[in-house]
Formats: structure tokens, sequence, C-alpha cells
């Protein structure tokens, strides 16, 4: 009777914590219970510490409210202009009605990828290969707003929708890297072609500064060497005729007679037969009467008196240093200087005609 009553007591007290436990639900933070009453929705469990009717209500579905994450396997996609890409997606949602998302639709992931692959293949089949490329954020926001207004009435938020990427087939991604691969070659010959061309615009610059500078160089140079050889030509002209002066005044200061002449003469004879090539040589006749002056006082050189008539006259020689005189006006001064002091040496050196009497100013 005791044992009986033991077990009457255990199944009693099993049946009570079964009933607890039943009745009792925990839902997790960011989690809906959707509740059942004998198979039709009855209630929806905030999270926390809930209680339902045991063995009548049953909580048929645990939703996720957190914004959820699904990235899709490529998939193929044709092109306008018929190539064949792989495009593979990611769907950024989050569940706002756990009702909506558990009656409404069986699953809605699948339902998810599905509207996101067809709507991709509407959006990419009106673009070509180039667009489809370049293009992402216009397909972004195209399936963005197709699946937002498609999944609205699933109870899902479709947030935002990426594209991971796009893979054209493998001879065309060949092709566009032998364009680019071109494209890049081109832009290198065009950019090192400009590089010549600067650089051959600034060589020409240079030569041409470098032949101007040395053309005004040289016209600078030939100008001091002209006016260097004008001046130089002044004072040899200068020089001369002081030389000039300076010789006849000695000649007029010592007085010559016939001997000194004659010796002179003598003296001439040794420069004449200088030189290998000389076979032949003319002595002058006047040597010949040199030698007979030498030989006898009595006889006299016809044209050379044997003193001097007249009075001396003392030459005037002018500055010992000649001075440079100013480009212009001396080149005239020096030019007539010359020309009087050359008919002066031409008017003394010429012999006097035989029988004439010397004037004043010559000897």
């Amino acid at each position: 009777m005791a044992t009986a009553l033991l077990v009457v007591l255990v199944i009693i007290l099993l049946f009570v914590v079964t009933t607890l436990a039943k009745s009792v639900r925990i839902i997790p933070q960011a989690r809906a219970g959707v509740v059942e009453r004998f198979g039709k929705y009855k209630d929806t469990l905030s999270p926390g510490l809930n209680v339902v009717v045991p063995f009548v209500d049953k909580v048929r579905y645990l939703i996720d409210m957190r914004e959820q994450v699904v990235s899709f396997p490529p998939q193929p996609v044709i092109t306008e202009d018929n190539l064949t890409v792989s495009i593979d997606t990611v769907i950024y949602f989050q569940v706002n009605d756990p009702i909506a998302a558990t009656y409404e639709i069986a699953n809605y992931i699948q339902a998810v990828e599905q509207l996101t692959m067809t709507t991709l293949r509407n959006i990419v089949g009106g673009m070509d290969l180039e667009a489809t490329l370049t293009s992402r954020e216009q397909i972004n926001s195209g399936l963005s707003a197709v699946l937002d207004e498609a999944t609205g009435r699933w109870g899902i938020k479709v947030s935002r929708v990426e594209i991971k990427g796009i893979d054209p087939p493998p001879s065309i991604k060949d092709a566009m890297e032998k364009q680019m691969r071109a494209d890049r070659d081109k832009r290198a010959v065009i950019l090192t072609a400009e590089g010549e061309r600067q650089s051959a615009i600034l060589t020409a610059e240079g030569n041409k500064q470098s032949a101007i500078l040395n053309a005004e160089g040289e016209r600078e140079a030939k100008i001091l060497a002209a006016q260097a050889d004008r001046e130089a030509a002044i004072l040899r002209a200068q020089g001369e005729g002081q030389a000039i002066q300076t010789v006849f005044q000695a000649i007029h200061d010592g007085q010559p007679d016939q001997s000194l002449l004659a010796y002179q003469y003598l003296q001439m004879m040794p420069k004449i037969a200088e030189g290998d090539a000389n076979k032949l040589w003319i002595v002058p006749s006047e040597i010949g009467r040199a030698l007979e002056g030498l030989g006898s006082t009595l006889n006299d050189l016809k044209g050379i008196p044997q003193q001097p008539a007249g009075p001396l006259k003392r030459v005037d020689m002018g500055p010992s240093e000649p001075a440079v005189p100013d480009l212009g006006q001396a080149a005239s001064a020096a030019d007539e200087a010359v020309r009087q002091a050359i008919a002066e040496a031409q008017g003394m050196e010429a012999p006097p005609t035989p029988g004439a009497e010397p004037t004043a100013g010559e000897s």
C-alpha cells in the first residue's frame, strides 16, 4: 500500500514538473517566438520569460530579428552582347514582421535568393559587358529597389545588396588583358614620344641659344680684335715714324762724309751673298765708286758731298713715348704724320742730279 502511494506521488511530481516545463518559455534577446494553439497562430512571444498553456500552446518557430547576411553562390548571367558572366551577390536583410515571415513565405532565404537571381538577370540582360563591369552601383540600386518592394509583404526589409564579383569567361578575360596591355603600351609610347619631343625642343632651344651666344661672342671678339689691330697699326705707324725721324736725326747729327758712306756700302756686301740658293748676285755700281773713294781721297763720288753744305738743321723728334690717340681723331692724325715722314724720307733718299748744287735743307 505504501509502495503504491509512493509511485502515485512520483507520477504526480513528474506531471507537475513536465507541466511547468511546458508552461515556461525563455525567448533570447533579438528573437521572437511564434505560438500556435492547436495548429493555429495564437501569439508572438517577446524576449525574456513567457508562460504558455501546456499541452495546448506550442512555440512553432523562433525567428531571428537581427540583420542577417546571406552570400549566394555565383550565377551565370547573359549580357546584352551575348556574353556569359558569373555574378555572386551578398544580401543584407532583417525580419521586421515574424508572423509574415512565418506564414507568408515557406523559406524566405531561398525566396530572396531566387528573386535576386531573376532580378539580376533582368538588369544585366539590358547591359553590355563593359557597362556590367563598370556599373556595379547601378546594379546594386536596381536590385535593392526590386527586392525591397517584393519582400515587404514577407515581413523582410532588404537593407543592402552588394555584388561580390563579376567574372567574365576566360577568353574574354584574356582579350581584355591584351586590350589593356595594348592600351598601356600605347600610352607608354605616347609618353615616350612626348618626352622625346620635349627633349628635342629643349635641345634645339639650347642649341639656338648657344649659337646666338657663340655668334655674339665671335662678333665681340672680332670687334675687339679689329680694334686691337687698328690700335696696333696706329702704334706701329707712329713707331715707324719715330724710327725714321730718329734715323734721319742721327744722320744729321753725325754729319756723314764719303768715307762713312763707302764703309756702309762695304758692310752690305756679305748680306748680298747670304743664302744657299744665291748662284749669281749683282754688285751695284755705287759699291765700286765707294771702293775707289777708299783708295783715294782725291776722287769724289758723284752725288756725295765732301762736307754738308749750309747750316745744320735740327729735326724735332717729338715725345720719346708715343701716346695712344683717341679712336677716330688720332687715326687721321697718325696717318697724316706717317705720310709726311715717308714723304720726307723719300725726298732725302733720292740722290741729286749731277752738277746741281745741294740746297740748304738737303744732306
